[in-house]
């Protein structure tokens, strides 16, 4: 699926790595389960998709990968107020079952 998304635009490139030999690449994404999806651009911005996004799931990947090739995100005045006052790490997930 992901070859097929990538396939779409030459403004995505696509790099695949194995779980069990590239272990430098694991790492350095902090990817812990697989399948997984590390959507980067020059900057990690820490999205990662772990199973596959089907269903509903696939328009937030695609929106995703949007917002992390503008590197902004579409969020309301009080949404980014309230993000700010975040002072320490935080390990966010969102767990969802196909629709």
């Amino acid at each position: 699926m992901v070859e097929e998304v990538a396939a779409l635009s030459d403004k995505i490139d696509l790099e695949v790595y194995n779980f069990a030999i590239d272990k430098e690449k694991v790492e350095e994404y902090g990817v812990d389960k697989i399948p997984a999806i590390a959507i980067l651009d020059e900057r990690d911005y820490g999205v990662r998709y772990y199973g596959i996004p089907s269903g509903y799931e696939f328009s937030s990947l695609i929106e995703d990968i949007i917002d992390v090739s503008r590197r902004e995100v579409d969020l309301l005045p009080a949404t980014r107020e309230a993000l700010a006052g975040i002072t320490e790490p935080l390990h966010f997930q969102v767990f969802v079952t196909p629709t």
